[in-house]
């Protein structure tokens, strides 16, 4: 019997459980774990430690050994890959069961009446979601979600904004012929999931992404509001173009003057972010409905969420971020967006981001990316680097670049905005009073479109007249309303 330190075994283990005894009569209590462990990255179980740590051993470590084997053959379909070993430590014996990833997804466990496929929450084993178990059912089969024949037509989609993305982007035009080695469409020329997603008016429903600007560093809780929110919808390639515009928008951007140039040195690296976003869109599960992809923006850091864990179930933290092989959800999705030119083809995108980071001027150590993987979803956080007040380095908003008119005019730099802009910025805040006196209702959307400026233009101006006690707020954003006290 081989000799080894049974907790350093354990804790080489990513994934393990452990029981103080075979519980024969209820194999369920164990047997979940195999058929998580197969349906993920695989684990071990080990008998003979109590929940509290302590090595209590087993009293017939070869019986329970023989008893697990027949267990898994009676319980688990299908029988998934797995190996027995024993184990010595201080006298006491115990046996420890490798369960191996599968690749005949689904494993269920089947007794009591029932058939079950579990998957790993953190170091529980669960009953699979309903679309988790799609996904483990796709995966079995070794098929893709988005290489799957949708339930739309390819003559009902348009895809302008596809097409002359890739022509933008490769300097190339995108030919009929393009759309079945895209994966648009099947060789029978049936639209793919992956083709609904890319088309101008997407008609996957739950393919959207939500944009809010919160003020502070929380969600709004009916007293903060947010500066500035947007719902977008459409094809994959509009979503990613109109979340990188939102951020830039809510950001602001540094720069400094070189002889024959200048430096920028923005809030969140354009990089990181578009790289970040990129993964959200094309690696979340749209198996699971009712959820969508989410950039949250506080005072101190940006949120990039997307249903969908890691592809194995596994945890972000037990991974070497920059040396993560590539395992795609998508596929077909990852080939298009890396024909246009947004990712590449090996798994580089984490890689990227850290390194964005590294490189940005205003880096320091702990001010870096992170990733996490809570319950079946992906978030990464950026944390702001902060621009103001760094020696000789200019700063402005990067909405207020935009809003030319509104500053008198951005010609000549600052010095040439500065003419006519207090003269300008009078008239906006008087068109602004105007508005919300005719419709105390009115949004802060209808404003910026209204007066012609950004949603966040009108944010300021908004903050000085309720700082001067001229309006007040009642209500959040819907069903809310105006009052202008002088």
């Amino acid at each position: 019997m081989e000799q080894l330190d049974i907790r350093q075994l354990i804790g080489e283990a990513t994934e393990y459980d452990k029981k103080q005894a075979l519980e024969v009569k209820k194999p369920k209590s164990w047997c979940k774990s195999v058929s998580a462990f197969a349906n993920g990255i695989g684990g071990k179980l080990v008998w003979g430690i109590a929940d509290d740590d302590t090595l209590v051993g087993l009293a017939d470590a070869k019986g329970d050994s023989e008893k697990i084997s027949e267990a898994i053959k009676s319980h688990i379909d299908p029988i998934p890959d797995f190996k027995l070993s024993f184990a010595k430590c201080e006298d006491k014996e115990f046996v420890v069961l490798d369960v191996m990833p599968g690749a005949q997804t689904p494993y269920y466990y089947i007794g009591d009446g029932q058939m079950q496929a579990f998957v790993r929450v953190g170091n529980e084993s669960v009953v699979a979601s309903v679309a988790k178990h799609k996904e483990l059912v796709l995966k079995g089969s070794n098929v893709s979600y988005d290489s799957q024949v949708s339930r739309w037509r390819f003559e009902d989609m348009a895809f302008t904004v596809l097409r002359a993305t890739y022509f933008k982007r490769t300097n190339r035009s995108f030919e009929d012929s393009d759309y079945e080695s895209f994966g648009i469409v099947n060789e029978k020329g049936e639209l793919t999931n992956a083709g609904a997603l890319l088309a101008d008016y997407s008609p996957v429903r739950h393919s959207r992404l939500f944009c809010t600007r919160w003020n502070g560093v929380d969600k709004a809780n009916g007293v903060m509001d947010a500066l500035d929110d947007e719902e977008y919808s459409g094809s994959l390639v509009t979503l990613l173009q109109a979340g990188m515009d939102f951020v830039r928008r809510n950001s602001k951007k540094a720069w400094r003057k070189t002889p024959d140039n200048r430096l920028e040195y923005p809030e969140y690296p354009e990089r990181a972010v578009e790289e970040g976003l990129v993964n959200a869109l094309i690696h979340r599960n749209y198996l699971e409905l009712g959820s969508e992809v989410h950039i949250d923006m506080y005072d101190d850091r940006l949120e990039i969420f997307s249903p969908g864990g890691l592809m194995d179930g596994g945890s972000i933290k037990d991974m070497d971020l920059m040396n993560m092989a590539s395992r795609r959800r998508n596929p077909v999705l990852a080939d298009v967006f890396n024909r246009l030119k947004y990712m590449e083809r090996r798994g580089s995108g984490f890689k990227k981001i850290i390194s964005a980071y590294k490189e940005h001027e205003g880096y320091k150590e702990g001010i870096d990316p992170v990733f996490s993987t809570p319950w079946d979803s992906f978030i990464l956080t950026l944390p702001k680097f902060n621009v103001v007040g760094v020696e000789g380095v200019y700063v402005s908003d990067v909405n207020d670049a935009e809003d030319n008119n509104e500053r008198g005019g951005q010609k000549g730099g600052q010095k040439g905005g500065q003419k006519g802009g207090q003269k300008n910025e009078e008239k906006t805040i008087d068109t602004i009073l105007q508005l919300i006196k005719n419709n105390p209702n009115i949004t802060r959307k209808i404003l910026a479109h209204t007066v012609g400026i950004s949603p966040s233009a009108v944010q300021k101006h908004i903050n000085r007249l309720k700082a001067a006690g001229v309006i007040i707020r009642h209500g959040g954003d819907r069903g809310g309303y105006w009052e202008i006290v002088d």
